[in-house]
């Protein structure tokens, strides 16, 4: 008996229900994304009554999720970046060099003077004044050498050290160099993920290409120089204690001290002490503030241990001017009035609104390890996103209409119960792509259109059958029950097939072809339930109703 149960019908229509009013934002696409650019700003304290207009263009108890547009749809900034590992390298050699004169400075008596020589960033070159002294000197840096931090590297150590009379050269291993490289890609890769979701842009792609490459294409973006301004500083911060102000850049900053000139104020340099009394690495978090003339500024906060060393600093140098450096640049040199307990303070300088913010994300977000060159940056505008996208319509609109007229010239009124089914099945696969908030782009409406082709295969499988088991005298009611039933194993098997390739183009595939896999495998799953559960609850109401002695497919 053809029948389906009234709890089961009612699961199947809540779906479709749930599954289209997820859609229906996208009906609406610019009012949909004016409400949620003005919520974002709300929910961060800020409100005024253009906000509030712009909030109330679409109703809060709907669903606001939205088809996110691709590069090629919305238009935006591409750019491939090089990250230069390189730096990293020469970093860590500098930054070991006090350890090889402390080991070896302990062994004066054995090893002589010890002074470095002019090498190349990829060698720290050490001489020693006694040759009888050398191959202890060889012993005690061999002995700073450490176990690389990898899997593949675990039993190598992390530096080389050659002797040529009473010269030392310390090289990086080949095994901490291949680690180091790899650390500084994934870690430049995070911080160029938070630098650009902090200030608010759709869905950016963001991913490694080769062994130093980063691709990135950001859309909405009006200018490729935007992101450029974003992640071409690499925002060290640090703070550091002034000795004293320099006349000029070439003027002998004197041991341990270094010269820097002022952002703000040109011809000005400081003498900075080289050691930071707290760098950026500690800060906790970073926000805009305005200072107490209601300019924009950034308010800062440190973590524990920072807090406390920073508060012991200005208690000890109260009168003293301090530096906040920023890449090698004086933003600011406050004098310290008083104690400054709790490690909290602000930055202020001659900063714009949009100035203090990207600083504030630029410090949040952390300092990038290594300079990176850009070696393609272009803009792509939204005319051609909006050609796109008409484009898009028009193929997904000739293609719909074709499928409508030969399903009805086709099948009669199981035609029209198809093509009800396959206009639902569009609206679920939007519902889907809003629900996870996936980025739709040309191919993936490549895939929209070819998924309205294959949503009609399950039906005319089920069709077809239908017609076989009416050839045998059976009745109405039985025919359509045996069709659904006997070419139910033939739907699965051609879906799955078609679902696991879609599996693999997403896996394997990046970019273009990981949308287009998205939109085939939502089909596919929307194009089953259509043609197993839409179209035959279709059809039994239908029969119920009418109660036909004889049906024509």
């Amino acid at each position: 008996m053809l029948n389906i149960s009234f709890p089961k019908l009612v699961m199947i229509w809540l779906t479709v229900i749930v599954g289209l009013t997820f859609a229906m934002p996208n009906g609406f696409y610019g009012r949909v994304e004016t409400h949620n650019d003005a919520m974002a700003i709300i929910e961060t304290g800020q409100t005024n009554a253009e906000l509030e207009a712009d909030a109330a263009q679409w109703p809060s108890f709907l669903p606001s999720s939205l088809v996110n547009l691709g590069l090629d749809l919305r238009g935006g900034a591409h750019l491939l970046v090089e990250v230069q590992v390189e730096d990293v390298h020469a970093s860590f050699l500098e930054g070991f060099w006090p350890s090889v004169r402390d080991v070896l400075a302990a062994e004066r008596d054995v090893v002589g003077f010890v002074t470095r020589e002019v090498s190349p960033p990829t060698e720290l070159r050490v001489r020693i004044s006694e040759a009888a002294g050398a191959t202890r000197a060889f012993e005690l840096v061999r002995g700073l050498a450490t176990p690389v931090a990898s899997f593949t590297g675990a039993a190598a150590a992390n530096i080389d050290v050659n002797i040529n009379g009473t010269l030392l050269t310390i090289t990086l291993s080949d095994a901490e160099r291949a680690a180091m490289d790899e650390r500084t890609i994934m870690q430049t890769l995070e911080i160029i993920r938070r630098r650009i979701d902090e200030v608010g842009t759709r869905e950016p792609t963001i991913q490694r290409q080769g062994a130093e490459r980063i691709l990135v294409q950001v859309p909405g973006v009006g200018s490729a120089n935007e992101i450029i301004a974003l992640l071409g500083t690499t925002a060290q911060l640090t703070f550091n204690q002034v000795e004293g102000v320099a006349s000029d850049a070439n003027e002998s900053p004197g041991t341990g001290n270094m010269i820097l000139p002022s952002l703000d104020q040109e011809g000005l340099f400081y003498r900075l002490e080289r050691r930071p009394v707290v760098t950026g690495e500690d800060l906790e978090n970073a926000q805009l503030d305005f200072d107490q003339n209601g300019r924009p500024a950034v308010a800062f906060r440190f973590n524990t241990a920072a807090a406390r060393t920073f508060g012991d600093y200005t208690l000890e140098n109260v009168g003293r001017q301090f530096a906040i450096v920023l890449d090698e640049e004086v933003i600011s040199a406050p004098t310290i009035q008083s104690h400054i307990p709790g490690g909290s303070g602000i930055i202020t300088g001659n900063f714009t609104v949009e100035e203090a913010t990207n600083l504030a994300v630029l410090l949040r977000a952390g300092a990038l390890p290594a300079e990176l060159t850009f070696l393609e940056e272009r803009t792509i505008g939204p005319e051609l996103g909006a050609d796109s996208i008409a484009a898009g319509q028009v193929a997904c609109i000739v293609a719909g209409l074709a499928i409508l007229v030969y399903m009805v010239l086709s099948y009669g009124l199981f035609g029209v119960f198809a093509n009800i089914a396959l206009i639902i099945n569009v609206g679920l696969i939007f519902g889907l792509l809003s629900i996870v908030g996936a980025t739709l782009t040309l191919p993936g409406i490549a895939g929209i259109v070819l998924t309205i082709g294959m949503a009609v295969d399950a039906n005319v499988i089920v069709f077809e059958r239908i017609r076989e088991e009416l050839k045998t005298a059976k009745g109405p009611a039985r025919a359509i029950e045996l069709g659904y039933e006997k070419a139910l194993s033939s739907i699965i098997d051609a879906n799955i097939t078609t679902f696991i390739t879609a599996v693999i183009l997403f896996t394997m595939g990046s970019g273009p072809v990981s949308g287009f896999a998205v939109t085939l495998g939502f089909g596919i799953i929307t194009s089953v339930f259509t043609a197993i559960f839409v179209t035959r609850s279709l059809i039994v109401v239908w029969f119920a109703r009418t109660r036909p002695k004889t049906i024509e497919v």
